[in-house]
């Protein structure tokens, strides 16, 4: 593994989104997540998706596709007494002492950021039910402090600290709806916001790849430079072909013959539409991806993704295991344990044989999620000292 200089991020928490009450993580660069269905597993992949969401400007849209902020909040108590733990007294809802509230946050060597969402003002605005940003932090470093934040959003104010150490006023009406990460990221006073702003754009989250009859993938698709496989695994081919000319040729081939042995891939051109193709030990042709097993054809989807010729800093897998072989999970292991040392790899899994592979890889860390009372559970080697900016 190479060393933590090149994780993104070594701490995530989140608070007051579905099940999770209040989870603080320490990552390492190969972050593998388990747990039992209903554990939170989904949540947890989904709220990874808002942060990086927030760098799009659309948290707040995305939200709302999940039936707003109201259905997505942690639905019990603010806190959990030792009397209730113990079954003693029975789960039931007290004063709360802090604002209802949805949190967001991560931090790693280089920046932290932290968000907090919450219920708007009584309003007769027909959009009286969208959430309301109410606090963006941006600091150096993993945990917040005076003399460390450089951007900070309070209501509708943002201030940004300058090359000189001194605060300027970027912004005093910004709408509640958007986020000074896509507002005031400037070259020149907010370069902190930028960078971290472009980065967190590239975060790469790969949870469905289309395999059925009619997926893009089966068919041909024009052909243009693919340094990164789209979500959909639409330009499969293109991907294929791009690592070919300008990528780890000899990795590609290497991952195909480890778990489909005696094969090969070849990418067959047309009037501009490039179509993969597999050629098989045994087989007089090679059989075009229109005619590839849902399996295999997810798994070299899974070799294009991790592959690629360009790593993002953080790529996030969903249940990649999902139809595969058993015999696939071994060597997608292998595939995964390599490209961690080129980007982050945060991987949810309900696979124990998938999990169990993983964890061979050098610094790989499993964090093992578990529901109690409605609320997902980590382990306490997992957890990771962090502090929300205060409103």
């Amino acid at each position: 593994m190479e060393s933590a200089a090149r994780i993104m991020i070594t701490r995530l928490a989140i608070s007051g989104y579905r099940s999770l009450r209040d989870v603080r993580l320490a990552l390492s660069p190969l972050t593998v997540i388990t747990g039992a269905n209903g554990s939170g597993k989904s949540s947890l992949y989904r709220a990874l998706r808002l942060l990086a969401d927030v760098a799009q400007g659309r948290v707040v849209q995305s939200l709302a596709a999940e039936g707003g902020l109201q259905s997505t909040l942690w639905a019990g108590p603010e806190n959990f007494s030792r009397e209730v733990k113990a079954g003693v007294h029975p789960v039931q809802g007290l004063a709360r002492k802090n604002p209802i509230a949805l949190k967001l946050g991560f931090s790693g060597p280089s920046y932290g950021f932290a968000i907090e969402l919450g219920l708007p003002h009584p309003s007769s605005s027909a959009f009286s039910l969208d959430p309301q940003i109410k606090i963006e932090s941006l600091w150096t470093g993993e945990l917040p402090g005076r003399a460390n934040i450089v951007a900070e959003r309070r209501g509708p104010g943002v201030r940004i600290k300058d090359s000189n150490g001194d605060w300027r006023q970027a912004m005093t009406s910004l709408d509640p709806f958007d986020s000074m990460m896509t507002h005031c990221a400037d070259p020149r006073d907010g370069f902190e916001l930028l960078h971290l702003r472009e980065t967190m754009r590239d975060w790469r989250f790969y949870d469905y790849f289309r395999t059925d009859r009619e997926a893009p993938a089966r068919r041909p698709q024009i052909g243009t430079y693919t340094p990164v496989l789209a979500s959909d695994g639409g330009d499969l081919a293109a991907a294929v072909q791009t690592i070919e000319e300008i990528g780890d040729g000899a990795a590609l081939a290497d991952a195909v013959l480890d778990a489909f042995p005696g094969s090969r891939l070849d990418v067959a051109q047309s009037d501009g539409y490039f179509e993969l193709e597999m050629r098989q030990h045994g087989l007089l042709r090679a059989l075009r991806s229109a005619e590839l097993s849902d399996g295999t054809l997810r798994y070299l989807l899974l070799i294009a993704a991790l592959l690629t010729p360009r790593p993002a800093k953080v790529t996030i897998l969903n249940e990649p295991e999902v139809s595969l072989h058993p015999d696939l999970l071994a060597p997608l292991a292998r595939l995964v344990a390599a490209a961690a040392t080129r980007t982050q790899i945060i991987l949810v899994s309900h696979s124990t044989a998938l999990v169990a592979a993983c964890l061979e890889a050098p610094g790989a860390r499993e964090i093992l999620l578990e529901k109690q009372f409605g609320e997902t559970l980590t382990p306490e080697a997992s957890a990771s000292k962090w502090v929300w900016p205060a409103r």
